[in-house]
């Protein structure tokens, strides 16, 4: 099979396209003929040499894909050869076959094309569990997504909007603020104009908001801890700003706010099980009602990626980025 390699930690002119065997399944794994690899942040960080992948995983990139099941392990009883699914992959997401493990697969939407459910696995995954899973986050209650035009940030909002929560994010420009609106956010704050805290503070009488998801940090946390509510829960998922940051942490004690993060990659088996589950029941009869899908900003065939690379690394997307191998 064709995949991408990395040829050193780099920048993305470091990916090329290479040769080799298709991946073996284990028992409980299912082989996936691949027609979509979704791209995310983790991506871009282990081609740096930020973010090694666990010692049991592929070492080749790609954390979530769309395709045909063509092979099973014998513990393997759900999937069946020539179901399509789309799966969290721990890893070798970037190659035509992919091995996944069959819990951490989902049965492809209706109405979704292969391309648009390869977007969805590592968003939804990691969207839900830190938002219903870590934040508990509950209908009637307010949320701020920073980041609201990325695959993270839009997938959030139509999510969290479709249950029922007031939403707000921030996003960069006037097209990725209207984007926000049109997924179902109430008020999209442009950072480069306005200061979220003071926007959040005028849009809730100055009450601040129930949940804060940010993929941003740097001056963002103590800034979110002034946009918070009083028992307000703060998750961080991404640190786009730097992690390392001096902060007064006096306005936690005061609001009982709760700060809690999360990676994906790194949980158990039996977390993503979780995940897995709800999403099946919570989040995929919104996405087959077409309350929710995921947004796709770019498609690029594999010989692309390094492409594909330097648009996530740009920011100038709103939604997703996927790359198609060229079978």
């Amino acid at each position: 099979m064709q995949y991408i390699a990395v040829r050193e930690p780099g920048a993305a002119d470091v990916l090329h396209m290479a040769e080799g065997n298709l991946p073996v399944p284990a028992d409980d794994e299912v082989l996936i003929r691949v027609s979509a690899a979704g791209v995310n942040r983790p991506d871009v960080l282990q081609r740096l040499g930020h973010y090694p992948p666990p010692p049991d995983a592929s070492p080749l990139l790609g954390l979530e894909v769309a395709g045909e099941v063509v092979a099973t392990g014998k513990q393997v009883s759900r999937w069946q050869r020539g179901d399509l699914v789309c799966a969290l992959v721990n890893g070798g997401g970037y190659a035509e076959y992919a091995v996944a493990p069959a819990t951490q697969c989902l049965q492809v939407p209706a109405g979704l094309s292969l391309v648009e459910a390869a977007a969805l696995p590592e968003t939804a995954f990691t969207v839900w569990h830190n938002l219903w899973q870590r934040a508990a986050l509950r209908p009637g209650e307010t949320l701020l997504v920073h980041g609201g035009s990325s695959g993270i940030g839009t997938l959030a909002i139509q999510l969290a909007a479709a249950m029922g929560v007031t939403v707000y994010a921030t996003a960069g420009s006037e097209e990725k603020c209207r984007v926000c609106e049109s997924l179902g956010a109430t008020k999209a704050i442009n950072y480069r104009e306005e200061d979220f805290v003071a926007v959040i503070k005028q849009l809730t009488d100055g009450r601040g908001v129930d949940v804060i998801l940010d993929m941003v940090g740097g001056d963002y946390v103590q800034r979110n801890f002034a946009a918070a509510a009083r028992d307000a829960r703060l998750v961080s998922i991404a640190f786009l700003e730097g992690s390392r940051v001096n902060i007064d942490l006096m306005p936690l004690m005061i609001k009982r706010l709760t700060l809690t993060g999360s990676t994906l990659r790194g949980q158990s088996p039996l977390i993503k099980v979780q995940i897995a589950r709800e999403l099946e029941q919570q989040v995929w009869p919104l996405i087959t009602q077409g309350k929710v899908k995921p947004l796709i900003s770019a498609e690029y065939p594999f010989a692309e990626a390094a492409e594909a690379h330097r648009l996530m690394e740009s920011g100038n997307l709103i939604g997703k980025v996927v790359l198609v191998p060229n079978h």
